[in-house]
């Protein structure tokens, strides 16, 4: 009902507003609470009337993941293969931080949508007009696909959200740690220790562990040279 107290239009439904809800419960109450009985109950119809929409909650997930891919900056043929594949990187990690539902998903549809596969063909097709062999951009690919969706993983599954937050557990458990325990694990006492002090920057740690595997995919560029002079 409106302001002015008359019924308000009824929302017409479709696909596109069953994925947006479906993908907002998700955010909110994670896989766990999604159903499609919670989805029509905030949808305000009944249980059937989504499935003239989709045939079950998989076909759901396809879309919904798909709605996360659509949120990701493709790799644009107007930058450099280096620019457009560290931007996608960051881009692919700020949506699964805004999605944490759907780390673990991204590969794992049987039908994927249209974003998906624009998605991919514009990775391969990034680093192929860049002089990449097949087999390389295959492997170049899948290395970044790990490192993204491991570290979205971590992050998703560490006990905080801050490199403040990380600092106080790193403190907790240096006072919870024996006096033994630094003649037999220095190595570790020391990342504590240093924890403590710093924090552990996530975003810090992302972009890091990027440009290392960004200077390694550098070395399979054709024509690259080495510090000796010599030519890939």
């Amino acid at each position: 009902m409106s302001r002015d107290g008359s019924t308000a239009p009824r929302q017409t439904l479709t696909i596109e507003r069953i994925v947006a809800e479906g993908v907002a419960l998700a955010d909110s109450a994670g896989l766990d609470g999604l159903s499609m009985r919670t989805l029509a109950q905030l949808l305000g119809v009944v249980p059937m009337a989504l499935y003239k929409h989709v045939a079950n909650k998989d076909e759901l997930l396809d879309g919904m993941v798909d709605r996360v891919w659509a949120e990701v900056e493709a790799p644009s043929p107007d930058l450099g293969w280096r620019d457009a594949l560290h931007r996608r990187s960051v881009s692919l990690r700020d949506a699964l931080l805004r999605h944490r539902w759907a780390v673990g998903m991204m590969e794992a549809r049987l039908r994927p949508g249209l974003a998906n596969l624009q998605q991919h063909n514009a990775m391969m097709g990034c680093l192929r007009r860049s002089g990449f062999s097949f087999r390389t951009t295959v492997h170049v690919t899948s290395v970044l696909d790990a490192y993204v969706y491991g570290f979205a993983l971590q992050e998703k599954t560490l006990p905080f959200d801050t490199a403040e937050q990380s600092g106080e557990v790193a403190e907790q458990k240096l006072a919870a740690t024996p006096p033994e325990f630094a003649l037999h694990f220095p190595y570790l006492l020391e990342v504590v220790a240093e924890l403590g002090r710093a924090g552990y920057d996530y975003d810090e740690e992302f972009m890091t562990g990027l440009d290392l595997i960004l200077d390694g995919v550098e070395r399979l560029r054709p024509g690259w040279a080495t510090a000796d002079g010599d030519r890939a």
